[in-house]
């Protein structure tokens, strides 16, 4: 992030993401507009100068009224590395497949478009990221992570619907906080992948959930492998340094601070 103070205004300041966000730029005595979705109405009507943008919202109409209506200095949308599902790779030029007839694209359809709206406006300005499976303090029970912490909470124990050899991308909120505002206001390109660029398996957050908390883990009778490829991030590696995020070194303070705040929302990220 530049040095000085910056005007941001936060989309989905309500938001899991989009809280840690608001958080960590008034810490950094950033000047923060914390925009909930309720507010949003409000904002597109003001006209006032909105500085940097960062839309945890990602809503395809939302983007195309923000873009034509928002005065900024810069915009990022936040998009999801799942749009690689189809694709031969993951760096961010590879071609993007999608079949809008099957109902699991529907979620990538709809981020593309949001994602298309941002590229096809000439403004170097306008920038994209790519998350992968963001974990911290408030994540929401819908993510994968989430489900298994809470289900672990509620009955000291844990059922995996997919095999032990599935893997996929997390990183954690401290980093993605941190690289956001650097993105929004200095990228040098138009997308990047924000991830750690590593794969942690199931296995191995089942062995952890039964080594830190003691909590009974199994996988379901013939569930499925679901390998993710690695996300590239030789692009943010290379402008803004790795992540250093590592959700296995990282889940013993996740589920300490858990016990305290099992369920609200936090505003501080966790400590990598």
């Amino acid at each position: 992030m530049t040095a000085g103070r910056s005007t941001f205004t936060i989309l989905g300041a309500g938001g899991f993401i989009g809280g840690a966000l608001v958080a960590w730029l008034e810490s950094h005595d950033q000047v923060v507009h914390a925009v909930t979705r309720a507010a949003l109405p409000a904002l597109l009507t003001g006209r006032r100068q909105a500085g940097h943008v960062i839309d945890c919202v990602a809503h395809v109409g939302l983007v195309a009224r923000c873009l034509g209506e928002l005065r900024f200095e810069s915009f990022l949308l936040l998009s999801s590395t799942r749009v690689y599902a189809r694709a031969s790779a993951t760096h961010e030029d590879v071609a993007l497949p999608a079949v809008p007839a099957d109902p699991s694209d529907l979620y990538n359809v709809t981020k593309l478009a949001g994602e298309s709206l941002c590229l096809a406006d000439p403004r170097c300005t306008i920038r994209v990221v790519r998350l992968s499976d963001v974990y911290g303090i408030g994540m929401p029970a819908e993510t994968f992570l989430g489900q298994v912490l809470h289900e672990g909470r509620e009955t000291g124990g844990v059922v995996f619907h997919e095999g032990p050899a599935s893997t996929q991308d997390y990183v954690s909120t401290t980093a993605v906080v941190r690289l956001l505002p650097a993105i929004a206001t200095t990228g040098r390109q138009r997308i990047y992948n924000v991830a750690t660029g590593g794969n942690t398996s199931h296995a191995a957050i089942a062995y952890c959930l039964r080594d830190i908390a003691g909590w009974h883990t199994r996988f379901a009778p013939d569930a499925p492998t679901v390998r993710h490829r690695p996300i590239d991030t030789a692009r943010l590696d290379a402008e803004f340094g790795p992540t250093a995020s590592n959700l296995v070194a990282d889940l013993p303070i996740l589920l300490a601070l858990a016990q305290e705040h099992p369920y609200a929302p936090s505003t501080k990220p966790m400590a990598a």
